[in-house]
């Protein structure tokens, strides 16, 4: 494996414009003259909190993956589809994600603002057609349909990436919290498209409006948010000081309160919302929580200006401070780096690799392991595993190392299933006789999947406190999964579908949003635009596979002309009643995610050693740091 550089970390090297002794000495006063760099480095700040807003307008309304279910029966009928054909076209939306890395090649020629309009014009036009089919206006064979699912199954990927990058690019130390906040958002987009379908019940009950609001307020937001990423700040103004990225973590922290407490309102408000006046005032009330953020940047630059205005107009005595040790560091990765690599100080080396071998000694079970297990151990746990965590990967080192597909397995057996069981949950709720409260379960499920995202927030906010590794989060994260599944396979009742429901909708959204810095740590920050798109290969390759394998169930039950539970509208066309529909699906989908969450559990045994290495690192730089101010 590849080292990184073995020159020195600038993070600990000597300035590069020593201060001389009687410079310590020298006073000086705060000239008027300093402002406009002020001014610069306090519009800076807050513009990166204008993005970070930014982007969790367009994940709150661009989750339009969501929402199939809602009216994938009436694309079903339209069509005149089997429910295998159905599975194909929301295999196919998830089929747009294997060619995601192609937003990581359109970042490196096209600038990040081209890449989001064009993400916003692709669902325009995917979602636009499917409602002109779906409402009878056009006819389109199946496989220019299922065309049209793949461009908006690409767009969405496109719209992630762009978050992705604006995220890691302007919160360089707290990306993993900037990360999992932004992504959190995407879990309400279901809840916030029911919403607004509510309160346009007056108007129209056609479940078609969902394809058509999934083509043009995507756009919308898109279009607003390209005012903040168009004035996004330089690189050279978005470094921090410790002192400055411990008051981040705060601002964060209250911005995950406020997001948790939109969530609640949207899963709590949504099941009154039964005529459209009482939508749109709930309605309003979501808007206004999502403008509410905006409130973070307009604190920031006026405490600090209102703080520079006030000393300035005192003449202050204060040592004479050399530009590379004043508001900012001159690297932008001083601080970030040191979190996930080796520092070159002899000293340290010789100290890490003495630790390291510790912690190996300690993680290694030999006292009871031996023989057959011993072996079995060395070759699951030992060999080849991560020592060291942010080192870049290529793409082809990636899919050559095995803790990359101990991660891709547990995706594959876990977040991905809950995805399948989200675009199922239509047929699933028609199955059982509760079509009336299937907007009800969508908005169960779109609020979990928003708490889980959050929660995926607690490792970074706890560091310090409980050093864990984010890899053994996974693994408590992917618990809930097949547990929900057993309880619908067991019961198959109302209540056990809105608790399978909220538990695959918690497990799902916690992997979802921490599986995004999981690959930054595990593989490399910089390479995240592609290596997490080479991951997320694994959606449409589990969409295809569980739906096939719930439509297969679902069809064999519904053909079994012996029981009563078939109704057969057309020759292609059946509709399964009962819950037999799906009882072996969500049997076989838990066995699937019990393997999942042994692969996770293997991925966390074989980074373990790498966190804490990484953890005692970052303190020790942090400590340094801090001495340093």
């Amino acid at each position: 494996m590849a080292r990184e550089s073995t020159k020195a970390d600038p993070a600990l090297s000597p300035p590069h414009n020593p201060v001389l002794p009687s410079q310590l000495h020298t006073p000086r006063q705060v000239s008027i003259k300093n402002i406009p760099i002020v001014k610069k480095i306090m519009a800076g700040q807050s513009r990166k909190w204008m993005i970070v807003v930014a982007t969790m307008w367009i994940q709150a309304f661009t989750g339009t993956n969501f929402d199939f279910s809602a009216y994938s029966s009436a694309l079903k009928a339209s069509m005149g589809i089997s429910q295998v054909q159905l599975n194909y076209l929301a295999t196919a939306s998830d089929l747009g994600k294997l060619f995601g890395w192609s937003s990581g090649l359109a970042l490196l020629y096209l600038p990040l603002p081209v890449v989001l309009v064009i993400a916003a014009v692709a669902g325009l036009v995917s979602y636009a057609v499917q409602w002109l089919v779906v409402t009878s206006h056009i006819s389109l064979p199946y496989t220019a349909v299922f065309l049209l699912c793949l461009l908006a199954g690409c767009s969405i990927c496109w719209f992630n990436t762009v978050c992705f990058v604006l995220c890691i690019r302007n919160f360089p130390i707290n990306r993993s919290i900037a990360l999992s906040l932004s992504i959190s958002f995407n879990g309400v987009s279901a809840a916030l498209y029911s919403l607004i379908v509510s309160s346009l019940s007056s108007i129209t009950t056609s479940s078609s409006i969902y394809l058509l609001l999934n083509a043009i307020v995507p756009l919308i937001v898109s279009i607003v948010a390209l005012g903040p990423i168009l004035r996004q700040p330089p690189e050279s103004l978005i470094p921090l000081p410790p002192s400055n990225a411990h008051n981040d973590t705060q601002r964060f922290l209250f911005l995950h309160i406020l997001a948790f407490f939109t969530g609640l309102y949207l899963l709590f408000l949504n099941s009154v919302s039964t005529d459209s006046s009482t939508a749109i005032i709930i309605l309003a009330g979501a808007i206004v929580l999502l403008i509410l953020p905006l409130a973070v940047p307009g604190v920031i630059f006026a405490r600090e200006w209102a703080q520079r205005t006030i000393y300035s107009s005192f003449h202050m005595n204060v040592p004479d401070t050399p530009p590379s040790q004043s508001f900012i560091f001159n690297n932008n990765d001083e601080l970030s780096k040191p979190l996930i690599t080796v520092r070159n100080d002899e000293q340290i080396e010789s100290n890490g690799h003495s630790a390291q071998g510790k912690i190996r000694g300690l993680l290694r079970p030999k006292v009871w392991l031996t023989g057959f297990w011993c072996w079995c151990y060395d070759i699951i746990i030992e060999r080849k595993k991560l020592t060291m965590l942010g080192e870049e990967h290529s793409a082809r080192s990636l899919v050559a190392h095995p803790d990359f597909w101990f991660y891709y397995t547990a995706y594959f057996c876990g977040a991905t299933i809950g995805l399948v069981y989200s675009n199922n949950l239509g047929q699933i709720a028609e199955s059982l006789n509760l079509d009336s409260d299937l907007t009800m379960i969508l908005a169960v499920y779109s609020a979990c999947s928003f708490f889980g995202r959050l929660i995926s927030a607690v490792p970074d906010f706890l560091r310090g406190k409980v050093n864990f590794a984010r890899t053994g989060w996974l693994a408590l994260g992917l618990l809930p999964t097949p547990v929900g599944f057993f309880l619908l396979a067991k019961l198959g009742s109302k209540e056990a579908l809105y608790t399978g429901t909220a538990l695959i909708g918690l497990s799902s959204g916690f992997i979802f949003a921490a599986a995004v810095s999981v690959t930054s740590e595990l593989f490399g920050a910089k390479s995240i635009g592609v290596n997490h798109n080479i991951l997320v290969t694994n959606i449409p390759l589990g969409s295809l596979l569980y739906g096939q394998i719930a439509a297969l169930v679902y069809d064999s039950n519904g053909t079994r002309y012996g029981i009563r539970r078939i109704v057969l509208v057309n020759d292609t066309m059946v509709v399964c009643m009962g819950r037999d529909c799906y009882a072996m699906a969500f049997l076989i989908w838990g066995c699937i995610t019990c393997l999942g969450l042994l692969c996770s559990i293997i991925l966390f045994l074989r980074t373990r050693s790498a966190y804490a290495e990484a953890e005692r690192r970052r303190q020790a730089l942090l400590d340094f740091a801090f001495l340093e101010d």
